[in-house]
C-alpha cells in the first residue's frame, strides 16, 4: 500500500512539475528574430503597439508563414512574401488576403484587365497588389508573386519593376521581369540606362539572353578583355550562337567584316543588326514585334521615301494605334500625299470617294488649310470618324483633344460647344486644377483641409464648429451624401461632431451593398480594397455620383483603411477651379 501511494504521489508531482513548466514559458515577441519553439502551434506574445508592424523585422524574420490572430502567432508552411510596400503604410498587414480564397482574387482582377482604369484606380491597385502580404488561401507564391510581376510588365511600370527587383533578390519571374528592363531600355534606343541593369542579371539568373546583354555591355562600356572573357565560357557552355559571336567579334575589332543578315530573333538581334550594318534599312511589317516597332521609332530608323506603298503606310497607323509609332509620324506622311488643288478645295464633297487612307490625308491637309474656326473643328470631328471606321481611333485621340483647344470657342457656333467640352482631354489627368473653398456646402468648406492641406486638428475642430452653426441657420440647407462622407470620416479620424448633426436619420437613404458589408465581416480587407478599384473603374472618384463616393468611404472606414479612402475623398469632396 505504500508503495501504491508512493507511486501515485511521484506521478501527481511530475504532472504539476510538467504543467508549471508550461505556465512559466517565457512569452516571445515576434517582432525580434528569437529562436521558436517549432513543434509549437500557438505562442503567446506581447505587443507593444497592436496595429502597427515593424516591417523591417519581421521581413528579417523566420520563412514560415505566420498569421497573428488575437495575439496568437500560427506558424504553417514555409513560404515567402514578395512586394514593394511595407503594408502598414496602407492600413494593411502581411495577412491582408490571408482570408480569401484564390478563385476570388483570379476573377477579380481577370475582370479589372477588363477595364481602362482611372489614375487613382491604378494607384489604389498598386498599393494592394505590391504591399508585402502572404498569399490567398489556395494560391501558391509562385502564382501570386507572377500576378505581381505581370501586372508591373503589363503596365509598363520600369521605375517599380527596378524597386521590386532590389527589395526582392530571389522569386519565380524574375529572368522575365530583368528581360523586360533590358528590352525596355533597348526598344528606347538608351543602351547607357540599359546597361546599367545588368547589376540585377546576378548568379540567380541562369540565361543566355542576358548573358549575351551582359557582354554587349562592356563591349558598349569598353571593357574589351572582359567581353572577351565571357564571350569564351558563354561558347564554352555551348549558350552563344554563330550571329552573336560574329557580331561581338566584330564589335571587338576580332574581324572586320560581319553579317549583313537582319536577325529579327528577338531585340538584342535586332539592335546588333541595326549598329552592324552599313546603311542599315529596315522596312516594318504587320508581322513585326511590338518592341522592334518601339525602337525604329526611338532611333529614328523608319523611313518612308516611297508614299505609293500604301500597305507600308497601313501598317505605321497600325503601330501608332497601338502605341509602338509616335502618332506625329502618321500625321507627317499624311501632309505629303498629294492631291490637286481642286480636290483640296472640294475635300469635303470629295473624301467619301477615297479609302480611309487617302480620305484621312485629304481631310487632315484640308483641316490644315483651312483658317476658320467653325470649319476647322468641323473638319477633326470628319477626320474623328474616319479613324473611328478603321479602328484607329487611338491615333487620333490625343491629336483631337491638342487641335480642340487651339480653337477660339467665341467664333464656334453652340452646336458645337457641347461635343468640344466632350472630346478636350481633361487636364485634370495632369492638374486637377486648384481647390476653391466654400464654407456654404458642407463637404466643399475648409473643413476638408485637414485632408487636402494636412490642416493642424485643433483649427480644424474650430472650423467644424464655426460652420455647422452656419449650416444649421439655413433651414433649407440639404445634407448630401457627400456631406455624410465627409462626416463619417471626420467621425473615424477623433473629431466630435455637433449633436445638431442628425447622421442616423440621414444614413437611412443610403444602401451599403451587401455582398460588400459580408467582406468587412469576413476582414477581406485587401479583397475589399479590389472591389472597390472595380467599382470606381475608368472613373476619377469626383466622376462618380455623392451615393457611391459615400458608401465606398464608409466601407473603408469600416475597414480601417484610411489612406485609401483618403485618396477618394480629395477627389471626390473639394470643388476645383
Amino acid at each position: 500500500m505504500i508503495l501504491k501511494s508512493f507511486k501515485i504521489f511521484f506521478c501527481l508531482l511530475i504532472t504539476i512539475l510538467s504543467f508549471t513548466t508550461l505556465k512559466c514559458e517565457e512569452k516571445i515577441d515576434i517582432w525580434k528574430n528569437t529562436t521558436k519553439d517549432k513543434n509549437k502551434n500557438e505562442i503567446s506574445i506581447k505587443k507593444e503597439n497592436e496595429n502597427k508592424i515593424d516591417f523591417e523585422k519581421i521581413l528579417k524574420s523566420s520563412d514560415k508563414k505566420t498569421i497573428v490572430e488575437n495575439d496568437i502567432i500560427n506558424e504553417e508552411q514555409e513560404i515567402q512574401i514578395f512586394g514593394i510596400y511595407d503594408p502598414a503604410e496602407y492600413n494593411f498587414s502581411l495577412n491582408m488576403w490571408s482570408s480569401t480564397r484564390a478563385e476570388d482574387v483570379r476573377a477579380s482582377i481577370k475582370r479589372i484587365k477588363k477595364i481602362n482604369l482611372s489614375k487613382t484606380s491604378n494607384e489604389i491597385l498598386e498599393n494592394i497588389l505590391l504591399s508585402f502580404s502572404y498569399p490567398p488561401i489556395g494560391m501558391q507564391e509562385k502564382e501570386f508573386v507572377k500576378l505581381k510581376v505581370d501586372w508591373l510588365i503589363e503596365n509598363n511600370r520600369s521605375d517599380l519593376i527596378e524597386m521590386f527587383l532590389k527589395q526582392n533578390k530571389e522569386f519565380e519571374g524574375k529572368k522575365k521581369a530583368v528581360q523586360y528592363l533590358v528590352d525596355e531600355n533597348i526598344a528606347n534606343a538608351d543602351l547607357k540606362a540599359g546597361c546599367d541593369k545588368i547589376e540585377f542579371i546576378d548568379t540567380t539568373i541562369k540565361d543566355s539572353y542576358l548573358e549575351k546583354f551582359k557582354i554587349y555591355c562592356l563591349v558598349f562600356n569598353k571593357k574589351k578583355s572582359q567581353a572577351q572573357l565571357l564571350l569564351d565560357l558563354l561558347r564554352e557552355q555551348q549558350q552563344s550562337d554563330n550571329f552573336f559571336d560574329d557580331k561581338i567579334n566584330f564589335l571587338l575589332g576580332i574581324s572586320n567584316k560581319t553579317t549583313d543578315k537582319i536577325n529579327e530573333e528577338n531585340l538584342l538581334n535586332f539592335y546588333l543588326s541595326s549598329i552592324t550594318i552599313k546603311d542599315f534599312s529596315y522596312t516594318p511589317s504587320k508581322k513585326t514585334k511590338k518592341e522592334i516597332w518601339k525602337y525604329l521609332n526611338a532611333a529614328n530608323l523608319i523611313n518612308l521615301e516611297d508614299l505609293s506603298d500604301k500597305n507600308k503606310i497601313k501598317d505605321l497607323e497600325q503601330a501608332a494605334n497601338a502605341g509602338q509609332v509616335d502618332e506625329q509620324l502618321i500625321f507627317n506622311i499624311y501632309k505629303q500625299i498629294p492631291f490637286s488643288l481642286s480636290n483640296l478645295i472640294n475635300a469635303k464633297n470629295l473624301y467619301q470617294t477615297y479609302e480611309g487612307l487617302e480620305a484621312r490625308s485629304l481631310i487632315y491637309q484640308k483641316y490644315l488649310l483651312s483658317e476658320d474656326a467653325s470649319s476647322k473643328v468641323e473638319y477633326l470631328f470628319i477626320l474623328e470618324d474616319l479613324f473611328k471606321k478603321d479602328n484607329l481611333s487611338k491615333v487620333f485621340k490625343k491629336k483631337l483633344s491638342d487641335n480642340l483647344k487651339e480653337v477660339d470657342l467665341k467664333k464656334i457656333p453652340k452646336k458645337y460647344l457641347e461635343e468640344i467640352d466632350r472630346r478636350v482631354l481633361s487636364d485634370e489627368e495632369l492638374n486637377i486644377g486648384k481647390v476653391k473653398y466654400n464654407d456654404k456646402i458642407l463637404h466643399q468648406s475648409k473643413i476638408i483641409k485637414f485632408y487636402i492641406e494636412k490642416e493642424e486638428e485643433k483649427k480644424i475642430q474650430k472650423d467644424i464648429d464655426k460652420i455647422f452653426r452656419k449650416i444649421s441657420k439655413n433651414k433649407k440647407y440639404f445634407y448630401s451624401a457627400k456631406d455624410l462622407a465627409l462626416v463619417d470620416a471626420l467621425s473615424k479620424d477623433g473629431f466630435k461632431i455637433p449633436q445638431t448633426f442628425k447622421r442616423d436619420e440621414l444614413v437611412k437613404k443610403y444602401i451599403v451593398p451587401k455582398n460588400l458589408l459580408q467582406l468587412i465581416e469576413k476582414k477581406q480587407n485587401a479583397f475589399l480594397a479590389l472591389k472597390i478599384v472595380e467599382i470606381i473603374g475608368e472613373d476619377e472618384p469626383y466622376q462618380l455620383d455623392p451615393e457611391t463616393i459615400y458608401f465606398v468611404t464608409n466601407l473603408l472606414n469600416e475597414m480601417g483603411l484610411i489612406e485609401i479612402r483618403n485618396k477618394i475623398l480629395i477627389s471626390a469632396l473639394p470643388q476645383r477651379v
